[in-house]
């Protein structure tokens, strides 16, 4: 699927059809793709009313939804290695049964669960993206 970033709340709707139940959604893209903005699109889908940032410090960042739900942010650029994502607590986090959204993924591969949804980020140009997705991740 492509989208202009225009239209990033219909491809925010798009996504989470396409993920039919699944909760834990693993964002694989270069640096300024866009990661950060389709989070924040479908966490808006979902009701979150705040602004999600990126989690780039805290690693984890926690949303709730005007209907009492509760969204995970988890941004793993600067996690080092799996160890130190444990010490802070990404594998509580992801089977918790709520949503969780999780940028640079790749440190974690082995302790997703196994009906994460995969979604890859590939950008076209300045306003333009392509988004591959599926349950495998690449």
């Amino acid at each position: 699927m492509q989208y202009h970033r225009k239209d990033i709340n219909k491809a925010a709707k798009y996504i989470l059809n396409a993920a039919g139940m699944a909760k834990v959604f693993a964002f694989m893209a270069p640096m300024g793709a866009g990661k950060t903005t389709l989070i924040t699109a479908i966490c808006h889908e979902l009701g979150v009313l705040e602004n999600p940032s990126s989690p780039s410090y805290s690693i984890i960042n926690e949303y709730h939804s005007s209907n009492g739900m509760v969204l995970f942010h988890l941004d793993l650029y600067r996690v080092k290695d799996l160890e130190e994502a444990m010490q802070a607590g990404v594998e509580e986090v992801l089977y918790r049964n709520a949503f969780c959204f999780v940028e640079w993924p790749g440190l974690i591969k082995d302790i997703l669960p196994a009906d994460t949804f995969y979604i890859d980020i590939k950008i076209l140009d300045q306003d333009t993206r392509e988004i591959v997705f599926g349950n495998t991740g690449s």
